[in-house]
């Protein structure tokens, strides 16, 4: 480097060499998380509520305590469940407050986690700890159209639908994986749809159409 002295040269070509291999390591660096919105319409193009979306790497992943957040509750109320759906994850324990002015019996035949809450009164509370994923069905053994359910995910990357039909998975990790719809209603083996997605090389928002049937299944007979 002309007028330059050599010690100075030297120090700039190793500040460049730094700056160089720095921007390298930055260049060839994998995505990070990132936020991912789904959106699920109807054949008419409605958004479905109630549907629960969830995202499985494909190496699998570890359910750690603290992923299951919560607390999570599951009430009687006006004699009817709220929410009619309630996603949990794997491990998570859900509070059955009795919201109502009867009592209530809640149970469930669900080969995922079947249960019983005997006949409990209003302001009392039960509580249930789901261990294996699956889908729960829940009724009243004392009212019989009171129905709803739980869906357990054995991963942490899970919502579930509003009015607006959308969700946001947060922080969902960069390489592929599964997208999966599920809900009571919907058309398909086990009410579900999946389909593999790769994080990171497609961000933008993703989209199903799926058909939903207007009744519900037997309360508690999932």
């Amino acid at each position: 480097m002309a007028g330059v002295s050599p010690r100075v040269s030297q120090w700039l070509k190793a500040l460049l060499s730094i700056a160089l291999a720095a921007a390298a390591v930055v260049i060839a660096a994998p995505a990070t998380a990132a936020d991912l919105t789904v959106k699920i319409t109807d054949a008419a193009g409605k958004p479905v509520h109630d549907a629960v979306v969830t995202f499985a790497p494909a190496g699998g992943v570890t359910m750690p305590v603290s992923a299951r957040g919560g607390p999570y509750t599951m009430a009687q109320k006006d004699r009817m469940f709220v929410p009619f759906v309630l996603a949990v994850p794997q491990g998570a324990t859900v509070g059955f407050p009795n919201q109502d002015r009867v009592n209530h019996h809640v149970y469930s035949f669900s080969a995922a986690q079947p249960f019983q809450l005997p006949l409990y009164g209003p302001g009392q509370t039960r509580s249930v700890k789901f261990e294996h994923a699956g889908t729960i069905a829940l009724g009243c053994n004392i009212h019989d159209s009171m129905s709803a359910y739980i869906r357990v995910v054995d991963t942490p990357w899970f919502a579930t639908t509003g009015d607006d039909g959308k969700v946001v998975l947060k922080d969902v990790p960069a390489g592929a994986g599964t997208l999966t719809v599920w809900q009571p209603l919907m058309d398909g083996a086990g009410h579900e749809i999946s389909r593999p997605f790769t994080m990171g090389a497609s961000d933008a928002a993703q989209g199903f159409d799926v058909k939903v049937h207007a009744m519900a299944p037997m309360a508690g007979m999932y």
